[in-house]
């Protein structure tokens, strides 16, 4: 059930940060007109998104149990590109988006295209729907237990939307890069569990043989049925008896993602500040270089 929560959580905020912040900005100019096709983009989003969720689950549950365990591996793998790429995106770009939003938001009210609002609001909110849509049917597969995980998920959802209309309404105020940070820990941990899983059911699969020697036994700690054994597999993908294959693809990919999402964001922006005033410098040294050998003559 956590599992999913986080998700739920963390996908939901970003779309109800992206969308409140286009509906703000609509109602500061005055155009609140321009609402109704902005949520028209969002709803087709949502439901797009939804069958695109339930279609993944019910092609999952009517294949063979051989096309199942491929079919869980590509949809493992799939959803571990989407939650990595989003992690380094929204690291990336956090600081920036209200303000690219707000820009292409008042190109479409200047170009009076209602159109335009409907597609930024729809391609918003789909990116993140895609993402929710295959991480959690990933997340499903791991679970022993699918209503208590979709329980999660839709408590996450919820709450997410009753923190972006909070954030929106301006009734709320949350360190957003503490947020995404702290989540963005338990997320790697999740995706690495799904990196180590999508190695299990591809060697069930056939697709690979290499690796599958004992690495350690953990049935001592992770033991099936309790809280315990829920949160290890759930949160961080434990499982009782890892192979050397699923335990390496585990530490490849979380080691540099936890190293990424912790690395402190000021020393970053350092570093980036650092290598803007060299690269002017080095754009000013010809200059500075010609205006001497100008004053010499």
């Amino acid at each position: 059930m956590l599992p999913t929560f986080v998700i739920g959580l963390r996908e939901g905020l970003e779309a109800a940060l992206i969308v409140g912040i286009l509906a703000a900005f609509l109602v500061q100019e005055g155009r609140r007109d321009a609402l109704r096709p902005m949520w028209t983009g969002v709803c087709i989003a949502v439901a797009i998104s939804v069958a695109v969720g339930a279609g993944l689950q019910l092609a999952n549950n009517e294949l063979p149990e051989r096309e199942q365990e491929g079919l869980e591996t590509i949809i493992a793998v799939i959803a571990v590109g989407f939650v990595t790429w989003m992690i380094l995106w929204m690291r990336r770009n956090a600081r920036s988006l209200k303000g690219e939003l707000q820009d292409v938001t008042a190109s479409a009210l200047a170009k009076n295209s209602a159109w335009a609002l409907v597609a930024m609001a729809f391609f918003a909110v789909i990116r993140e729907g895609f993402e929710t849509a295959f991480f959690l049917t990933a997340a499903f597969n791991e679970s022993s237990n699918p209503g208590t995980a979709g329980a999660g998920a839709a408590l996450g959802v919820a709450l997410a939307a009753v923190l972006g209309f909070a954030i929106y309404r301006g009734g709320a105020r949350i360190n957003l890069q503490k947020f995404f940070r702290a989540t963005g820990v338990v997320l790697v941990f999740v995706a690495a569990g799904l990196v180590a899983s999508a190695f299990h059911t591809a060697h069930e699969v056939g697709w690979i043989s290499a690796g599958q020697g004992e690495a350690f036994d953990l049935s001592w700690l992770v033991v099936p049925g309790t809280v315990t054994a829920s949160l290890l597999t759930g949160m961080l993908g434990l499982q009782p008896r890892p192979v050397q294959v699923e335990v390496i693809g585990y530490l490849v990919y979380a080691v540099p993602m936890l190293a990424i999402v912790l690395w402190p964001a000021g020393a970053r922006l350092a570093r980036r500040a650092a290598r803007a005033t060299e690269s002017d410098q080095d754009a000013a040294a010809p200059g500075a270089v010609a205006g001497a050998r100008t004053g010499a003559v």
